[in-house]
């Protein structure tokens, strides 16, 4: 009993270090940039704003929307891998590996290099539609055969959308050569230029998300030990799959129609957040959150002052990050097998 509590109390203060460092990376994404914003012009960006002062006009029209999506984006992200990982239970399951990203993407390009769609309440329903074709398709695809679904057959169905997705995004550029410059540096992963308009249109889709991710963390719990086990302890294991996948949709989804499709933060925050966490869903996702958050975050940061007086694309530094551990990952898995 005291051990329980003694490790409750343990992974508690975890969430509030993490938080606390949440908020410092937060204060830092504001703050530094091209241009570094004085602690005092930002905090009275926030007490007395005055729309004359250059640096609070930054703050509060630049800086703080983009990390505000940077940190909601990051935390969606490690969220939806988290809940792919346990409904799949493979560990390389996220939503760019399982061509969710790809789908909303391609979903995406079209909407605006041929139907000229601009509108950001469009172009996220357009991205859910994309994410939830993809997310089908790929459960459909790992579920052919006498075996069922299975780690194996799943992540292949996922590569293979994953590739056809890309090639039809690629091929509408390729004919839509006014469209390319229009997403070629939001293809790559960023969130430069968005506005608070841009969060608006997306945040009560992603807010719902996240509570519902937290409310379903219970069944996800007894979905890990298998279908047998889960239905044996009376789980209705095809609905609370099906609920997890609107889930994800949702999650990813929202996250590719401001961002981009931001890969590895899926693979690679639920992993870490688990060495942390432990297995139990009711800590591994707010961890995932908060650690999805940081990352994101500290990336956007690293990408401004890389090549100054440019930026580079966000996804690009996930990509560094998330790549190494990826390939551990993948090769953890193959020695175990």
């Amino acid at each position: 009993m005291n051990n329980g509590i003694n490790q409750a109390s343990i992974k508690m203060g975890g969430l509030v270090a993490g938080f606390v460092l949440l908020l410092c990376c937060f204060m830092a994404s504001v703050r530094f940039g091209f241009t570094t914003i004085k602690w005092s012009d930002m905090i009275a960006a926030f007490t007395h704003y005055d729309e004359s002062s250059m640096e609070q006009v930054v703050v509060m029209t630049t800086r703080l929307p983009r990390a505000l999506i940077a940190a909601a984006i990051g935390a969606s992200l490690a969220m939806a891998g988290a809940i792919m990982q346990a409904i799949t239970r493979n560990p390389l399951a996220s939503p760019s590996m399982m061509g969710i990203n790809a789908g909303a993407s391609a979903c995406i390009v079209a909407a605006i290099t041929i139907f000229e769609i601009s509108q950001m309440s469009v172009l996220v329903w357009m991205s859910f539609g994309g994410a939830a074709i993809a997310a089908a398709t790929v459960y459909l695809l790992g579920s052919l055969g006498h075996d069922g679904l299975s780690p194996l057959k799943i992540i292949m169905a996922g590569s293979a959308m994953t590739a056809l997705f890309a090639s039809l995004t690629q091929g509408m550029l390729v004919h839509n050569e006014s469209g390319l410059q229009d997403v070629m540096f939001w293809l790559a992963g960023s969130i430069a230029g968005r506005d608070a308009n841009t969060l608006s249109a997306v945040a009560p889709y992603l807010c719902a998300g996240w509570i519902a991710a937290f409310l379903l963390s219970r069944q996800l719990n007894i979905i890990v030990m298998g279908d047998e086990a889960a239905r044996g302890l009376g789980q209705r294991t095809t609905m609370i799959k099906a609920v997890a996948g609107i889930i994800v949709v949702m999650l990813a989804g929202g996250a590719v129609s401001v961002a981009g499709p931001i890969g590895l933060i899926g693979i690679v925050i639920p992993h870490i957040a688990r060495y942390i966490a432990g297995l139990d869903y009711r800590w591994l996702l707010p961890y995932c959150a908060l650690l999805g958050a940081i990352l994101l975050l500290l990336a956007d940061l690293l990408a401004r002052f890389i090549i100054l007086p440019e930026e580079v694309p966000v996804g690009i530094m996930t990509a560094a990050i998330g790549a190494p551990f990826f390939i551990y990952i993948a090769r953890k898995e193959l020695m175990r097998r």
